[in-house]
């Protein structure tokens, strides 16, 4: 049975090109002009796909979507638009928007954002939840969010894993990204999250520590061991071990844990006893373990023992569209803490957030946005109240650039795109990526400068 798009646009050249496109594709395709038609036609078609005009006769798109969310309908919305801001896109988001297409598009575009959206309705009403709730971390209030393709296919790993209690997992990724967040969060969703979460950083403790903390000892087994004392490994039994920094962790004991993982028993320190436990384990690393078990820094059995499944997360860096989404959420949860009406950023602002480099990833973003709320003295953060390094040295360089006549920034513009659409064969995808734009821009770029591909 194909897979049903609804496409409700005012504008009757859209829906024709859009509706013969897609149909070519072998989709059932309606139309519908107008919010009223286009709310009847949602209710009796249930398509797997609602492709949503922004503007329809002055009234707004969103509209649709919040009433059928309220009922509950199981269709994917895609919010296309030619006047797309940074503030429709995370209200999209927030009302469950799976995506968000920026007028012209083109058939590519138009089809992979269809063929993403039209997926496994189980699987998409996951992701839904996840892209507006988040993944709620146990005993925590902030949570994992993003809408773009890596997160997505995070998302994916997290539930696909979840649901198998025995894989061990490991998950890497640079500082800040939100490692122990996905190490919660496939917790939440398996059948062990009836038992414990128990966290260790293999950073922040010595060798003789760490032991100590995760086998226990008996009484008397050293200097100061007036009691036995449970570990971590016992504690986590029935339940999942969440072992963070896994690269800090020193050779010999890297060594007692490939056992315990191996015969899911262990000895207390100073203990004849064997422990029988059964938990899931989880490790996580900011550090090529690869090219640590070739310097000979951490062992290769132990690394295969770990990396049964692997989830990588992406640094904030690589996927820029998730930090309007990710900087409203952080300013709604600090705005009441600080008693402040802060509601939203500025223009000026959330392009001071998108253009930030972010070597501190995610913790580094939420400590700007903390520190915007703070600083703002209106409902409106502005570039100045966050404070990003790079501020002033952005603001010098346009005014540099402002100073330059127009034909001479053009032309520079140009050179560069053409160098590096040359550069890249002129796949599209790949030359936006190293351009810094999304493929629309310079889609539009290219017809502006009617760059062709065997121009030198």
């Amino acid at each position: 049975m194909p897979a049903r798009v609804l496409v409700i646009d005012d504008d009757e050249a859209v829906r024709r090109t859009v509706r013969k496109f897609l149909s070519q594709q072998d989709y059932e395709v309606h139309t519908a002009g107008e919010i009223e038609e286009g709310y009847e036609t949602l209710n009796s078609v249930l398509p797997d796909v609602a492709l949503v005009d922004l503007r329809l006769r002055q009234k707004s798109g969103l509209d649709i979507i919040r009433r059928a969310r309220q009922t509950a309908l199981p269709t994917n919305f895609v919010v296309i638009s030619g006047y797309g801001t940074v503030q429709t896109a995370v209200e999209a988001v927030k009302l469950g928007a799976c995506d968000f297409l920026e007028k012209p598009f083109s058939p590519d575009q138009l089809h992979q954002v269809v063929e993403r959206a039209t997926g496994d309705r189980a699987w998409s009403e996951k992701i839904r939840r996840l892209d507006s709730d988040g993944v709620n971390a146990s005993g925590s209030e902030w949570q994992i969010i993003g809408v773009s393709d890596a997160m997505r296919e995070v998302y994916q790993k997290v539930l696909t894993v979840s649901q198998n209690n025995r894989a061990t997992v490991l998950i890497q990724g640079e500082s800040g990204t939100g490692k122990e967040l996905v190490a919660r969060a496939i917790f939440d969703n398996s059948p062990e999250s009836s038992g414990r979460f128990v966290d260790v950083n293999c950073a922040a403790l010595s060798e003789t520590l760490l032991e100590g903390e995760l086998f226990g000892h008996e009484k008397g087994a050293f200097t100061g061991a007036n009691n036995r004392r449970e570990g971590l490994f016992e504690a986590a039994d029935d339940g999942l071990i969440f072992l963070d920094e896994i690269g800090d962790m020193p050779l010999d004991l890297q060594a007692k844990l490939l056992r315990v993982l191996e015969e899911r028993s262990f000895k207390r320190v100073g203990g004849t006893v064997n422990i029988d436990v059964n938990f899931r384990v989880i490790a996580s690393t900011n550090r090529d373990l690869t090219k640590m078990v070739d310097e000979g820094t951490f062992r290769s059995d132990l690394f295969y023992r770990l990396n049964v499944f692997n989830i990588e997360i992406p640094p904030l860096r690589h996927r820029p569209e998730d930090i309007p989404p990710l900087s409203q959420f952080m300013l709604e949860k600090f705005a009441p803490l600080y008693d402040k009406k802060v509601t939203r950023f500025s223009d000026e602002a959330m392009e001071s957030l998108m253009e930030h480099d972010w070597p501190g990833n995610v913790r580094e973003l939420r400590n700007a946005v903390e520190r915007g709320v703070v600083m703002t003295a209106d409902n409106v953060i502005k570039p100045e109240d966050l404070q990003l390094g790079d501020h002033a040295r952005r603001t010098a360089i346009r005014t540099d650039i402002a100073a330059l006549p127009p034909q001479s920034i053009e032309s520079m513009e140009k050179k560069l795109i053409l160098k590096v659409l040359e550069e890249n064969d002129w796949h599209k995808a790949r030359s936006a990526e190293v351009l810094g734009i999304n493929r629309t821009t310079l889609w539009h770029k290219i017809k502006r400068y009617e760059l062709e591909e065997n121009e030198s």
